[in-house]
């Protein structure tokens, strides 16, 4: 037993230490998977929440007038001239001569183009032939009070004036178109303006008698207030919001949709050379010269294009845009992808390992399909998502989370280390040394003090080490000293055995009589003596004494010793018990002196003038005694413990002679006469019971 604890405990220890530390690490591990899968499902459902998303925002996207101008007008190829070109219209037309109506189609297709900080300029055309080969330019741009032309006035530069020239397939059209204001309008510095804007030949300008063109219809609005009034402004020069609107007549586009009689074969259109138009703007204000707006020398700013759409792509994701019912194998329309990430900051087995972690439904393709129905035909806008980009996404989290992870199983592993090699391995030290000395006092008294100067130190472990030195000094001064007092202690019992032995020898001889009541006591001495003798203490004496157990009549011997109590010094003892024998198995001077010394506790805590009562119980099996005292009760808190060696309530009881022995030997001998004995307190006093086994009937 002692080799198996030598061996095992401090393996299961450290078995139980390293298994804790492990635990832990694939707790750490465990819980780094699961928040990753976790993030991974959910990174998938928000994913596959915003594809949807993406796709409804694409598809409203197109169906906006803005994103019909996009798709009846896709991107080019190659570079392109300087200037205006001409785009197609998700309308059949423009209402030129309807201020309100001809901004809120160009705002809302998108048509405007910015041409510096506060002119812009549409040039588009319509998508229903019927409507005629016109060119339709509209724009604003802030101006002077406008200057209005005379009708029959030849000369056109001294009125605010627009100048538009169209080039396609090697003509050029040009026109002036000066301002005309409109009769019975109201008048003051501030009132609006609206006029007409009459389209001549440029070719013309200054020659008499010029006509206007047909075909041509222009209109100009200005607004009333300056754009930054301010006190003592003049109104003629301040600058005013004023946005016009002009249809061109371009008669090679008329002759394509009705031939030059318009009686011939109705043509396609929108015209295939669309994007090779070009149309110059150029607004004059009153004089020689005077250019406000030019077109050709103002860079334009970028509208609404099908480019504009990939910002709304995720990494991964492709946008693919073609036209219902065009030529297999022809190109798509557009075709967008998202912008790749900043590259791949995770481990690539971290990757993997995002990879394989199962979610519900991640292996299904993502795809989408959307058709916009357009004047001139319908798209398929085609979405198409990739569910790597989550993997990719979560990779870079994993890596980061990667160094968490990693410092907290550094951290266990320096605990581990710490404990296992700067507590454990010298606790164990500590134990092995502590146990040798322990086998050692155990075997033999003249065992030598371990050495554990090596373990001693200023941490813990060496004041440890510093106490156990001592502890261990201590205990082997003690074992000395209990050595050198049982030697004593069992010299003086054979000494006082010896010197009492003789007297009661005489004793005996004198009393040893037929009939004499002192021979009984003189005999109890001698059993005794008998017990003492030779012992080390009289705790082990009353527990290895051997008993004679017979049968005795249990009720004579009650009988008997409730007639001899006064000759011991108490009185009033009665019994109450059957005249018949009962049998039980005994010591009888064993049993005598139980009884003797319940009745002496009796007799010092019952109330005076009260008797102590002996009653005998009878069964089949055992025979009860009952020994009942009036007087106070036993404290809770200690009638567990009145028959342990050495329990007293009396103050100095050694030195009356009250060891606190008297109830341990009734409990010993009683135990070796196969019966028990307990105490109970009643209402008035308190009661001892004895049981006995019956003998034979």
């Amino acid at each position: 037993m002692t080799q198996r604890r030598r061996w095992f405990v401090p393996y299961r220890l450290r078995i139980l230490l390293r298994a804790a530390f492990l635990l832990l690490a694939l707790a750490t591990l465990g819980l780094a998977v699961s928040v990753l899968q976790q993030e991974k499902q959910l990174s998938y459902s928000n994913y596959q929440a915003s594809f949807r998303k993406t796709g409804e925002q694409i598809s409203a996207t197109l169906r906006h007038p803005a994103g019909q101008l996009a798709l009846l007008n896709p991107p080019l190829a190659g570079a392109t001239a300087p200037g205006l070109r001409p785009l197609l219209l998700p309308f059949p037309a423009l209402d030129f001569d309807d201020q309100q109506k001809v901004q809120q189609a160009v705002a809302m297709s998108g048509c405007m183009r910015q041409f510096g900080p506060s002119a812009n300029l549409c040039a588009a055309i319509g998508n229903n032939p019927w409507a005629g080969g016109f060119i339709y330019v509209a724009g604003s741009v802030d101006l002077a009070r406008l200057v209005s032309h005379r009708s029959g006035d030849e000369v056109l530069n001294q009125s605010h004036r627009v100048r538009v020239s169209v080039s396609l397939r090697g003509h050029t059209y040009q026109w002036i178109a000066p301002f005309e204001e409109e009769p019975r309008q109201p008048s003051g510095p501030y009132a609006p303006l609206r006029g007409r804007l009459t389209g001549f030949n440029a070719a013309d300008e200054g020659r008499k008698h010029t006509r206007p063109v047909k075909d041509f219809r222009g209109w100009i609005w200005q607004n009333a207030q300056c754009n930054e009034p301010a006190a003592g402004a003049d109104p003629a020069t301040c600058l005013r919001h004023a946005f016009f609107s002009v249809r061109l007549p371009v008669s090679v586009l008329q002759e394509d949709l009705f031939g030059s009689d318009r009686t011939s074969e109705r043509k396609a259109w929108p015209p295939p050379d669309l994007d090779k138009i070009r149309v110059s703007v150029v607004v004059l204000a009153p004089g020689a010269g005077a250019v406000v707006l030019d077109s050709d020398k103002t860079s334009a700013a970028d509208g609404f294009s099908l480019a504009n759409l990939a910002p709304m792509l995720l990494p991964g994701e492709t946008l693919r845009i073609e036209k219902v019912g065009a030529a297999a194998g022809a190109a798509p329309l557009v075709k967008l992808a998202g912008a790749s990430g900043a590259g791949d900051a995770s481990q690539h087995f971290l990757t993997a390992l995002i990879r394989r972690l199962p979610v519900d439904i991640y292996d299904t393709p993502l795809a989408a399909t959307h058709r916009i129905a357009t004047p001139l035909g319908s798209y398929d806008v085609v979405l198409a998502g990739d569910v790597r980009s989550v993997s990719q996404s979560l990779g870079v989290v994993a890596s980061r989370m990667a160094w968490f992870v990693g410092a907290m199983l550094l951290a266990l592993m320096l605990a581990w280390l710490v404990i296992e090699i700067g507590i454990i391995s010298r606790i164990k030290e500590l134990i092995e040394r502590a146990d040798s000395v322990a086998r050692t006092v155990k075997e033999r008294s003249d065992a030598s003090q371990p050495d554990l100067s090596d373990l001693r130190g200023d941490d813990e472990l060496g004041v440890l080490a510093s106490c156990l030195h001592d502890l261990l000094r201590r205990v082997r001064e003690d074992v000395e000293r209990e050595a050198i007092r049982t030697e004593q202690e069992r010299d003086m019992w054979h000494a006082v055995g010896h010197e009492i032995m003789s007297p009661l020898q005489s004793l005996m001889a004198l009393h040893g009589t037929d009939g004499n009541q002192s021979a009984r006591y003189v005999l109890r001495m001698q059993q005794a003596i008998r017990v003492l003798y030779g012992r080390a203490s009289p705790s082990e004496a009353f527990q290895s004494t051997v008993l004679q157990v017979t049968e005795v009549d249990l009720t004579a011997f009650l009988r008997n010793v409730a007639a001899n109590a006064p000759c011991a010094g108490i009185t009033d003892v009665v019994f109450h018990g059957a005249p018949q024998a009962v049998l039980v198995r005994a010591d009888e001077y064993s049993l005598e002196d139980v009884v003797t010394h319940v009745l002496v506790n009796a007799q010092r805590y019952r109330l005076p003038g009260t008797s102590i009562d002996i009653t005998l119980e009878a069964s089949e099996t055992s025979a009860g005694v009952t020994i009942a005292n009036r007087g106070p009760s036993i404290a809770d808190d200690v009638i567990g413990s009145i028959f342990e060696y050495g329990v007293s309530d009396q103050e100095e009881a050694g030195a009356h002679g009250n060891r606190g022995q008297g109830l341990f030997v009734a409990r010993t001998y009683m135990a070796k006469m196969g019966g028990t004995i307990v105490a109970r307190n009643l209402g008035d006093g308190v009661a001892f019971v004895l049981t006995l086994q019956r003998g034979a009937a």
